[in-house]
């Protein structure tokens, strides 16, 4: 039997999202998930907006994105576990995701042992202080009124809205945001988290940009890319560490 050793990470594919070129960002994430070897696979953790807008009835979800959710079940069924960690353009994930296999992660933020490794993993936004208007945008798109209320429109009506909210968001304007360091809410948070519990490794997306530095703490700070022009990821092994499209360590 082959060892399961292998660990993949990605985020912000922003499948739907009409910038660019959607059909071959879909088919470069679709091809990523055909070429994990399954069978040297533990898991593959998702870390939001996998979709630019998901939001799915009780018998209605998003049409397309058929073969991406036919290599995801391939992955499952040769016995990968697949996490997935809503983001903030796909947070409305209710019973669908779980019906295939795959394990929705709704905590905001989730630490787990791989490899021997301590790892803390989320989606990444609104962690850390301040940002108090986004928080309580946040608040409201997960509250279960909002939730309920918005599920009364039509999905044509509810579709047509959440995709105008999204070309109006920072990556379909193109607009690159450049990451702190230190000086960001998420560094502080992760510094913080990382004084009151040994982690070896911190990995966020949602800032779309690529960044990696070490806490003061020895822990491994990482930020994944967005997919809009390449096909970021990461591959934890226990042998040989972190790999795959990792920018340089500070």
């Amino acid at each position: 039997m082959a060892d399961r050793s292998l660990t993949f990470f990605a985020s912000d594919v922003h499948l739907g999202l009409n910038v660019a070129d959607p059909a071959a960002r879909e088919a470069r994430f679709t091809a990523f998930l055909k070429a994990i070897p399954a069978e040297r696979t533990e898991a593959l953790y998702l870390l939001g907006d996998i979709w630019d807008f998901w939001y799915e009835y009780k018998h209605v979800v998003p049409k397309g994105y058929v073969k991406v959710f036919a290599a995801l079940t391939e992955l499952i069924e040769k016995g990968v576990r697949v996490y997935f960690f809503p983001g903030n353009h796909d947070i409305w994930a209710y019973h669908y995701f779980e019906s295939l296999g795959i394990t929705v992660v709704r905590d905001r933020w989730l630490i787990t042992e791989i490899g021997g490794k301590t790892f803390c993993l989320s989606h990444g936004d609104g962690l850390g202080r301040g940002m108090y208007g986004y928080k309580f945008m946040r608040a409201i798109f997960h509250g279960r009124f909002f939730q309920v209320l918005f599920s009364t429109l039509h999905p044509r009506l509810a579709f047509g809205i959440g995709q105008a909210w999204s070309r109006r968001s920072r990556l379909a304007k193109r607009h690159k945001y450049v990451f702190k360091g230190e000086k960001e809410p998420l560094y502080e948070w992760a510094s913080e988290m990382a004084d009151r519990q040994k982690t070896d490794y911190f990995i966020f997306g949602h800032y779309h940009c690529p960044y990696s530095a070490t806490l003061p703490s020895g822990a491994e700070f990482i930020l994944l890319e967005d997919w809009m022009e390449g096909s970021p990821y990461l591959c934890f092994s226990p042998s040989l560490g972190m790999s795959g499209s990792l920018p340089n360590m500070e």
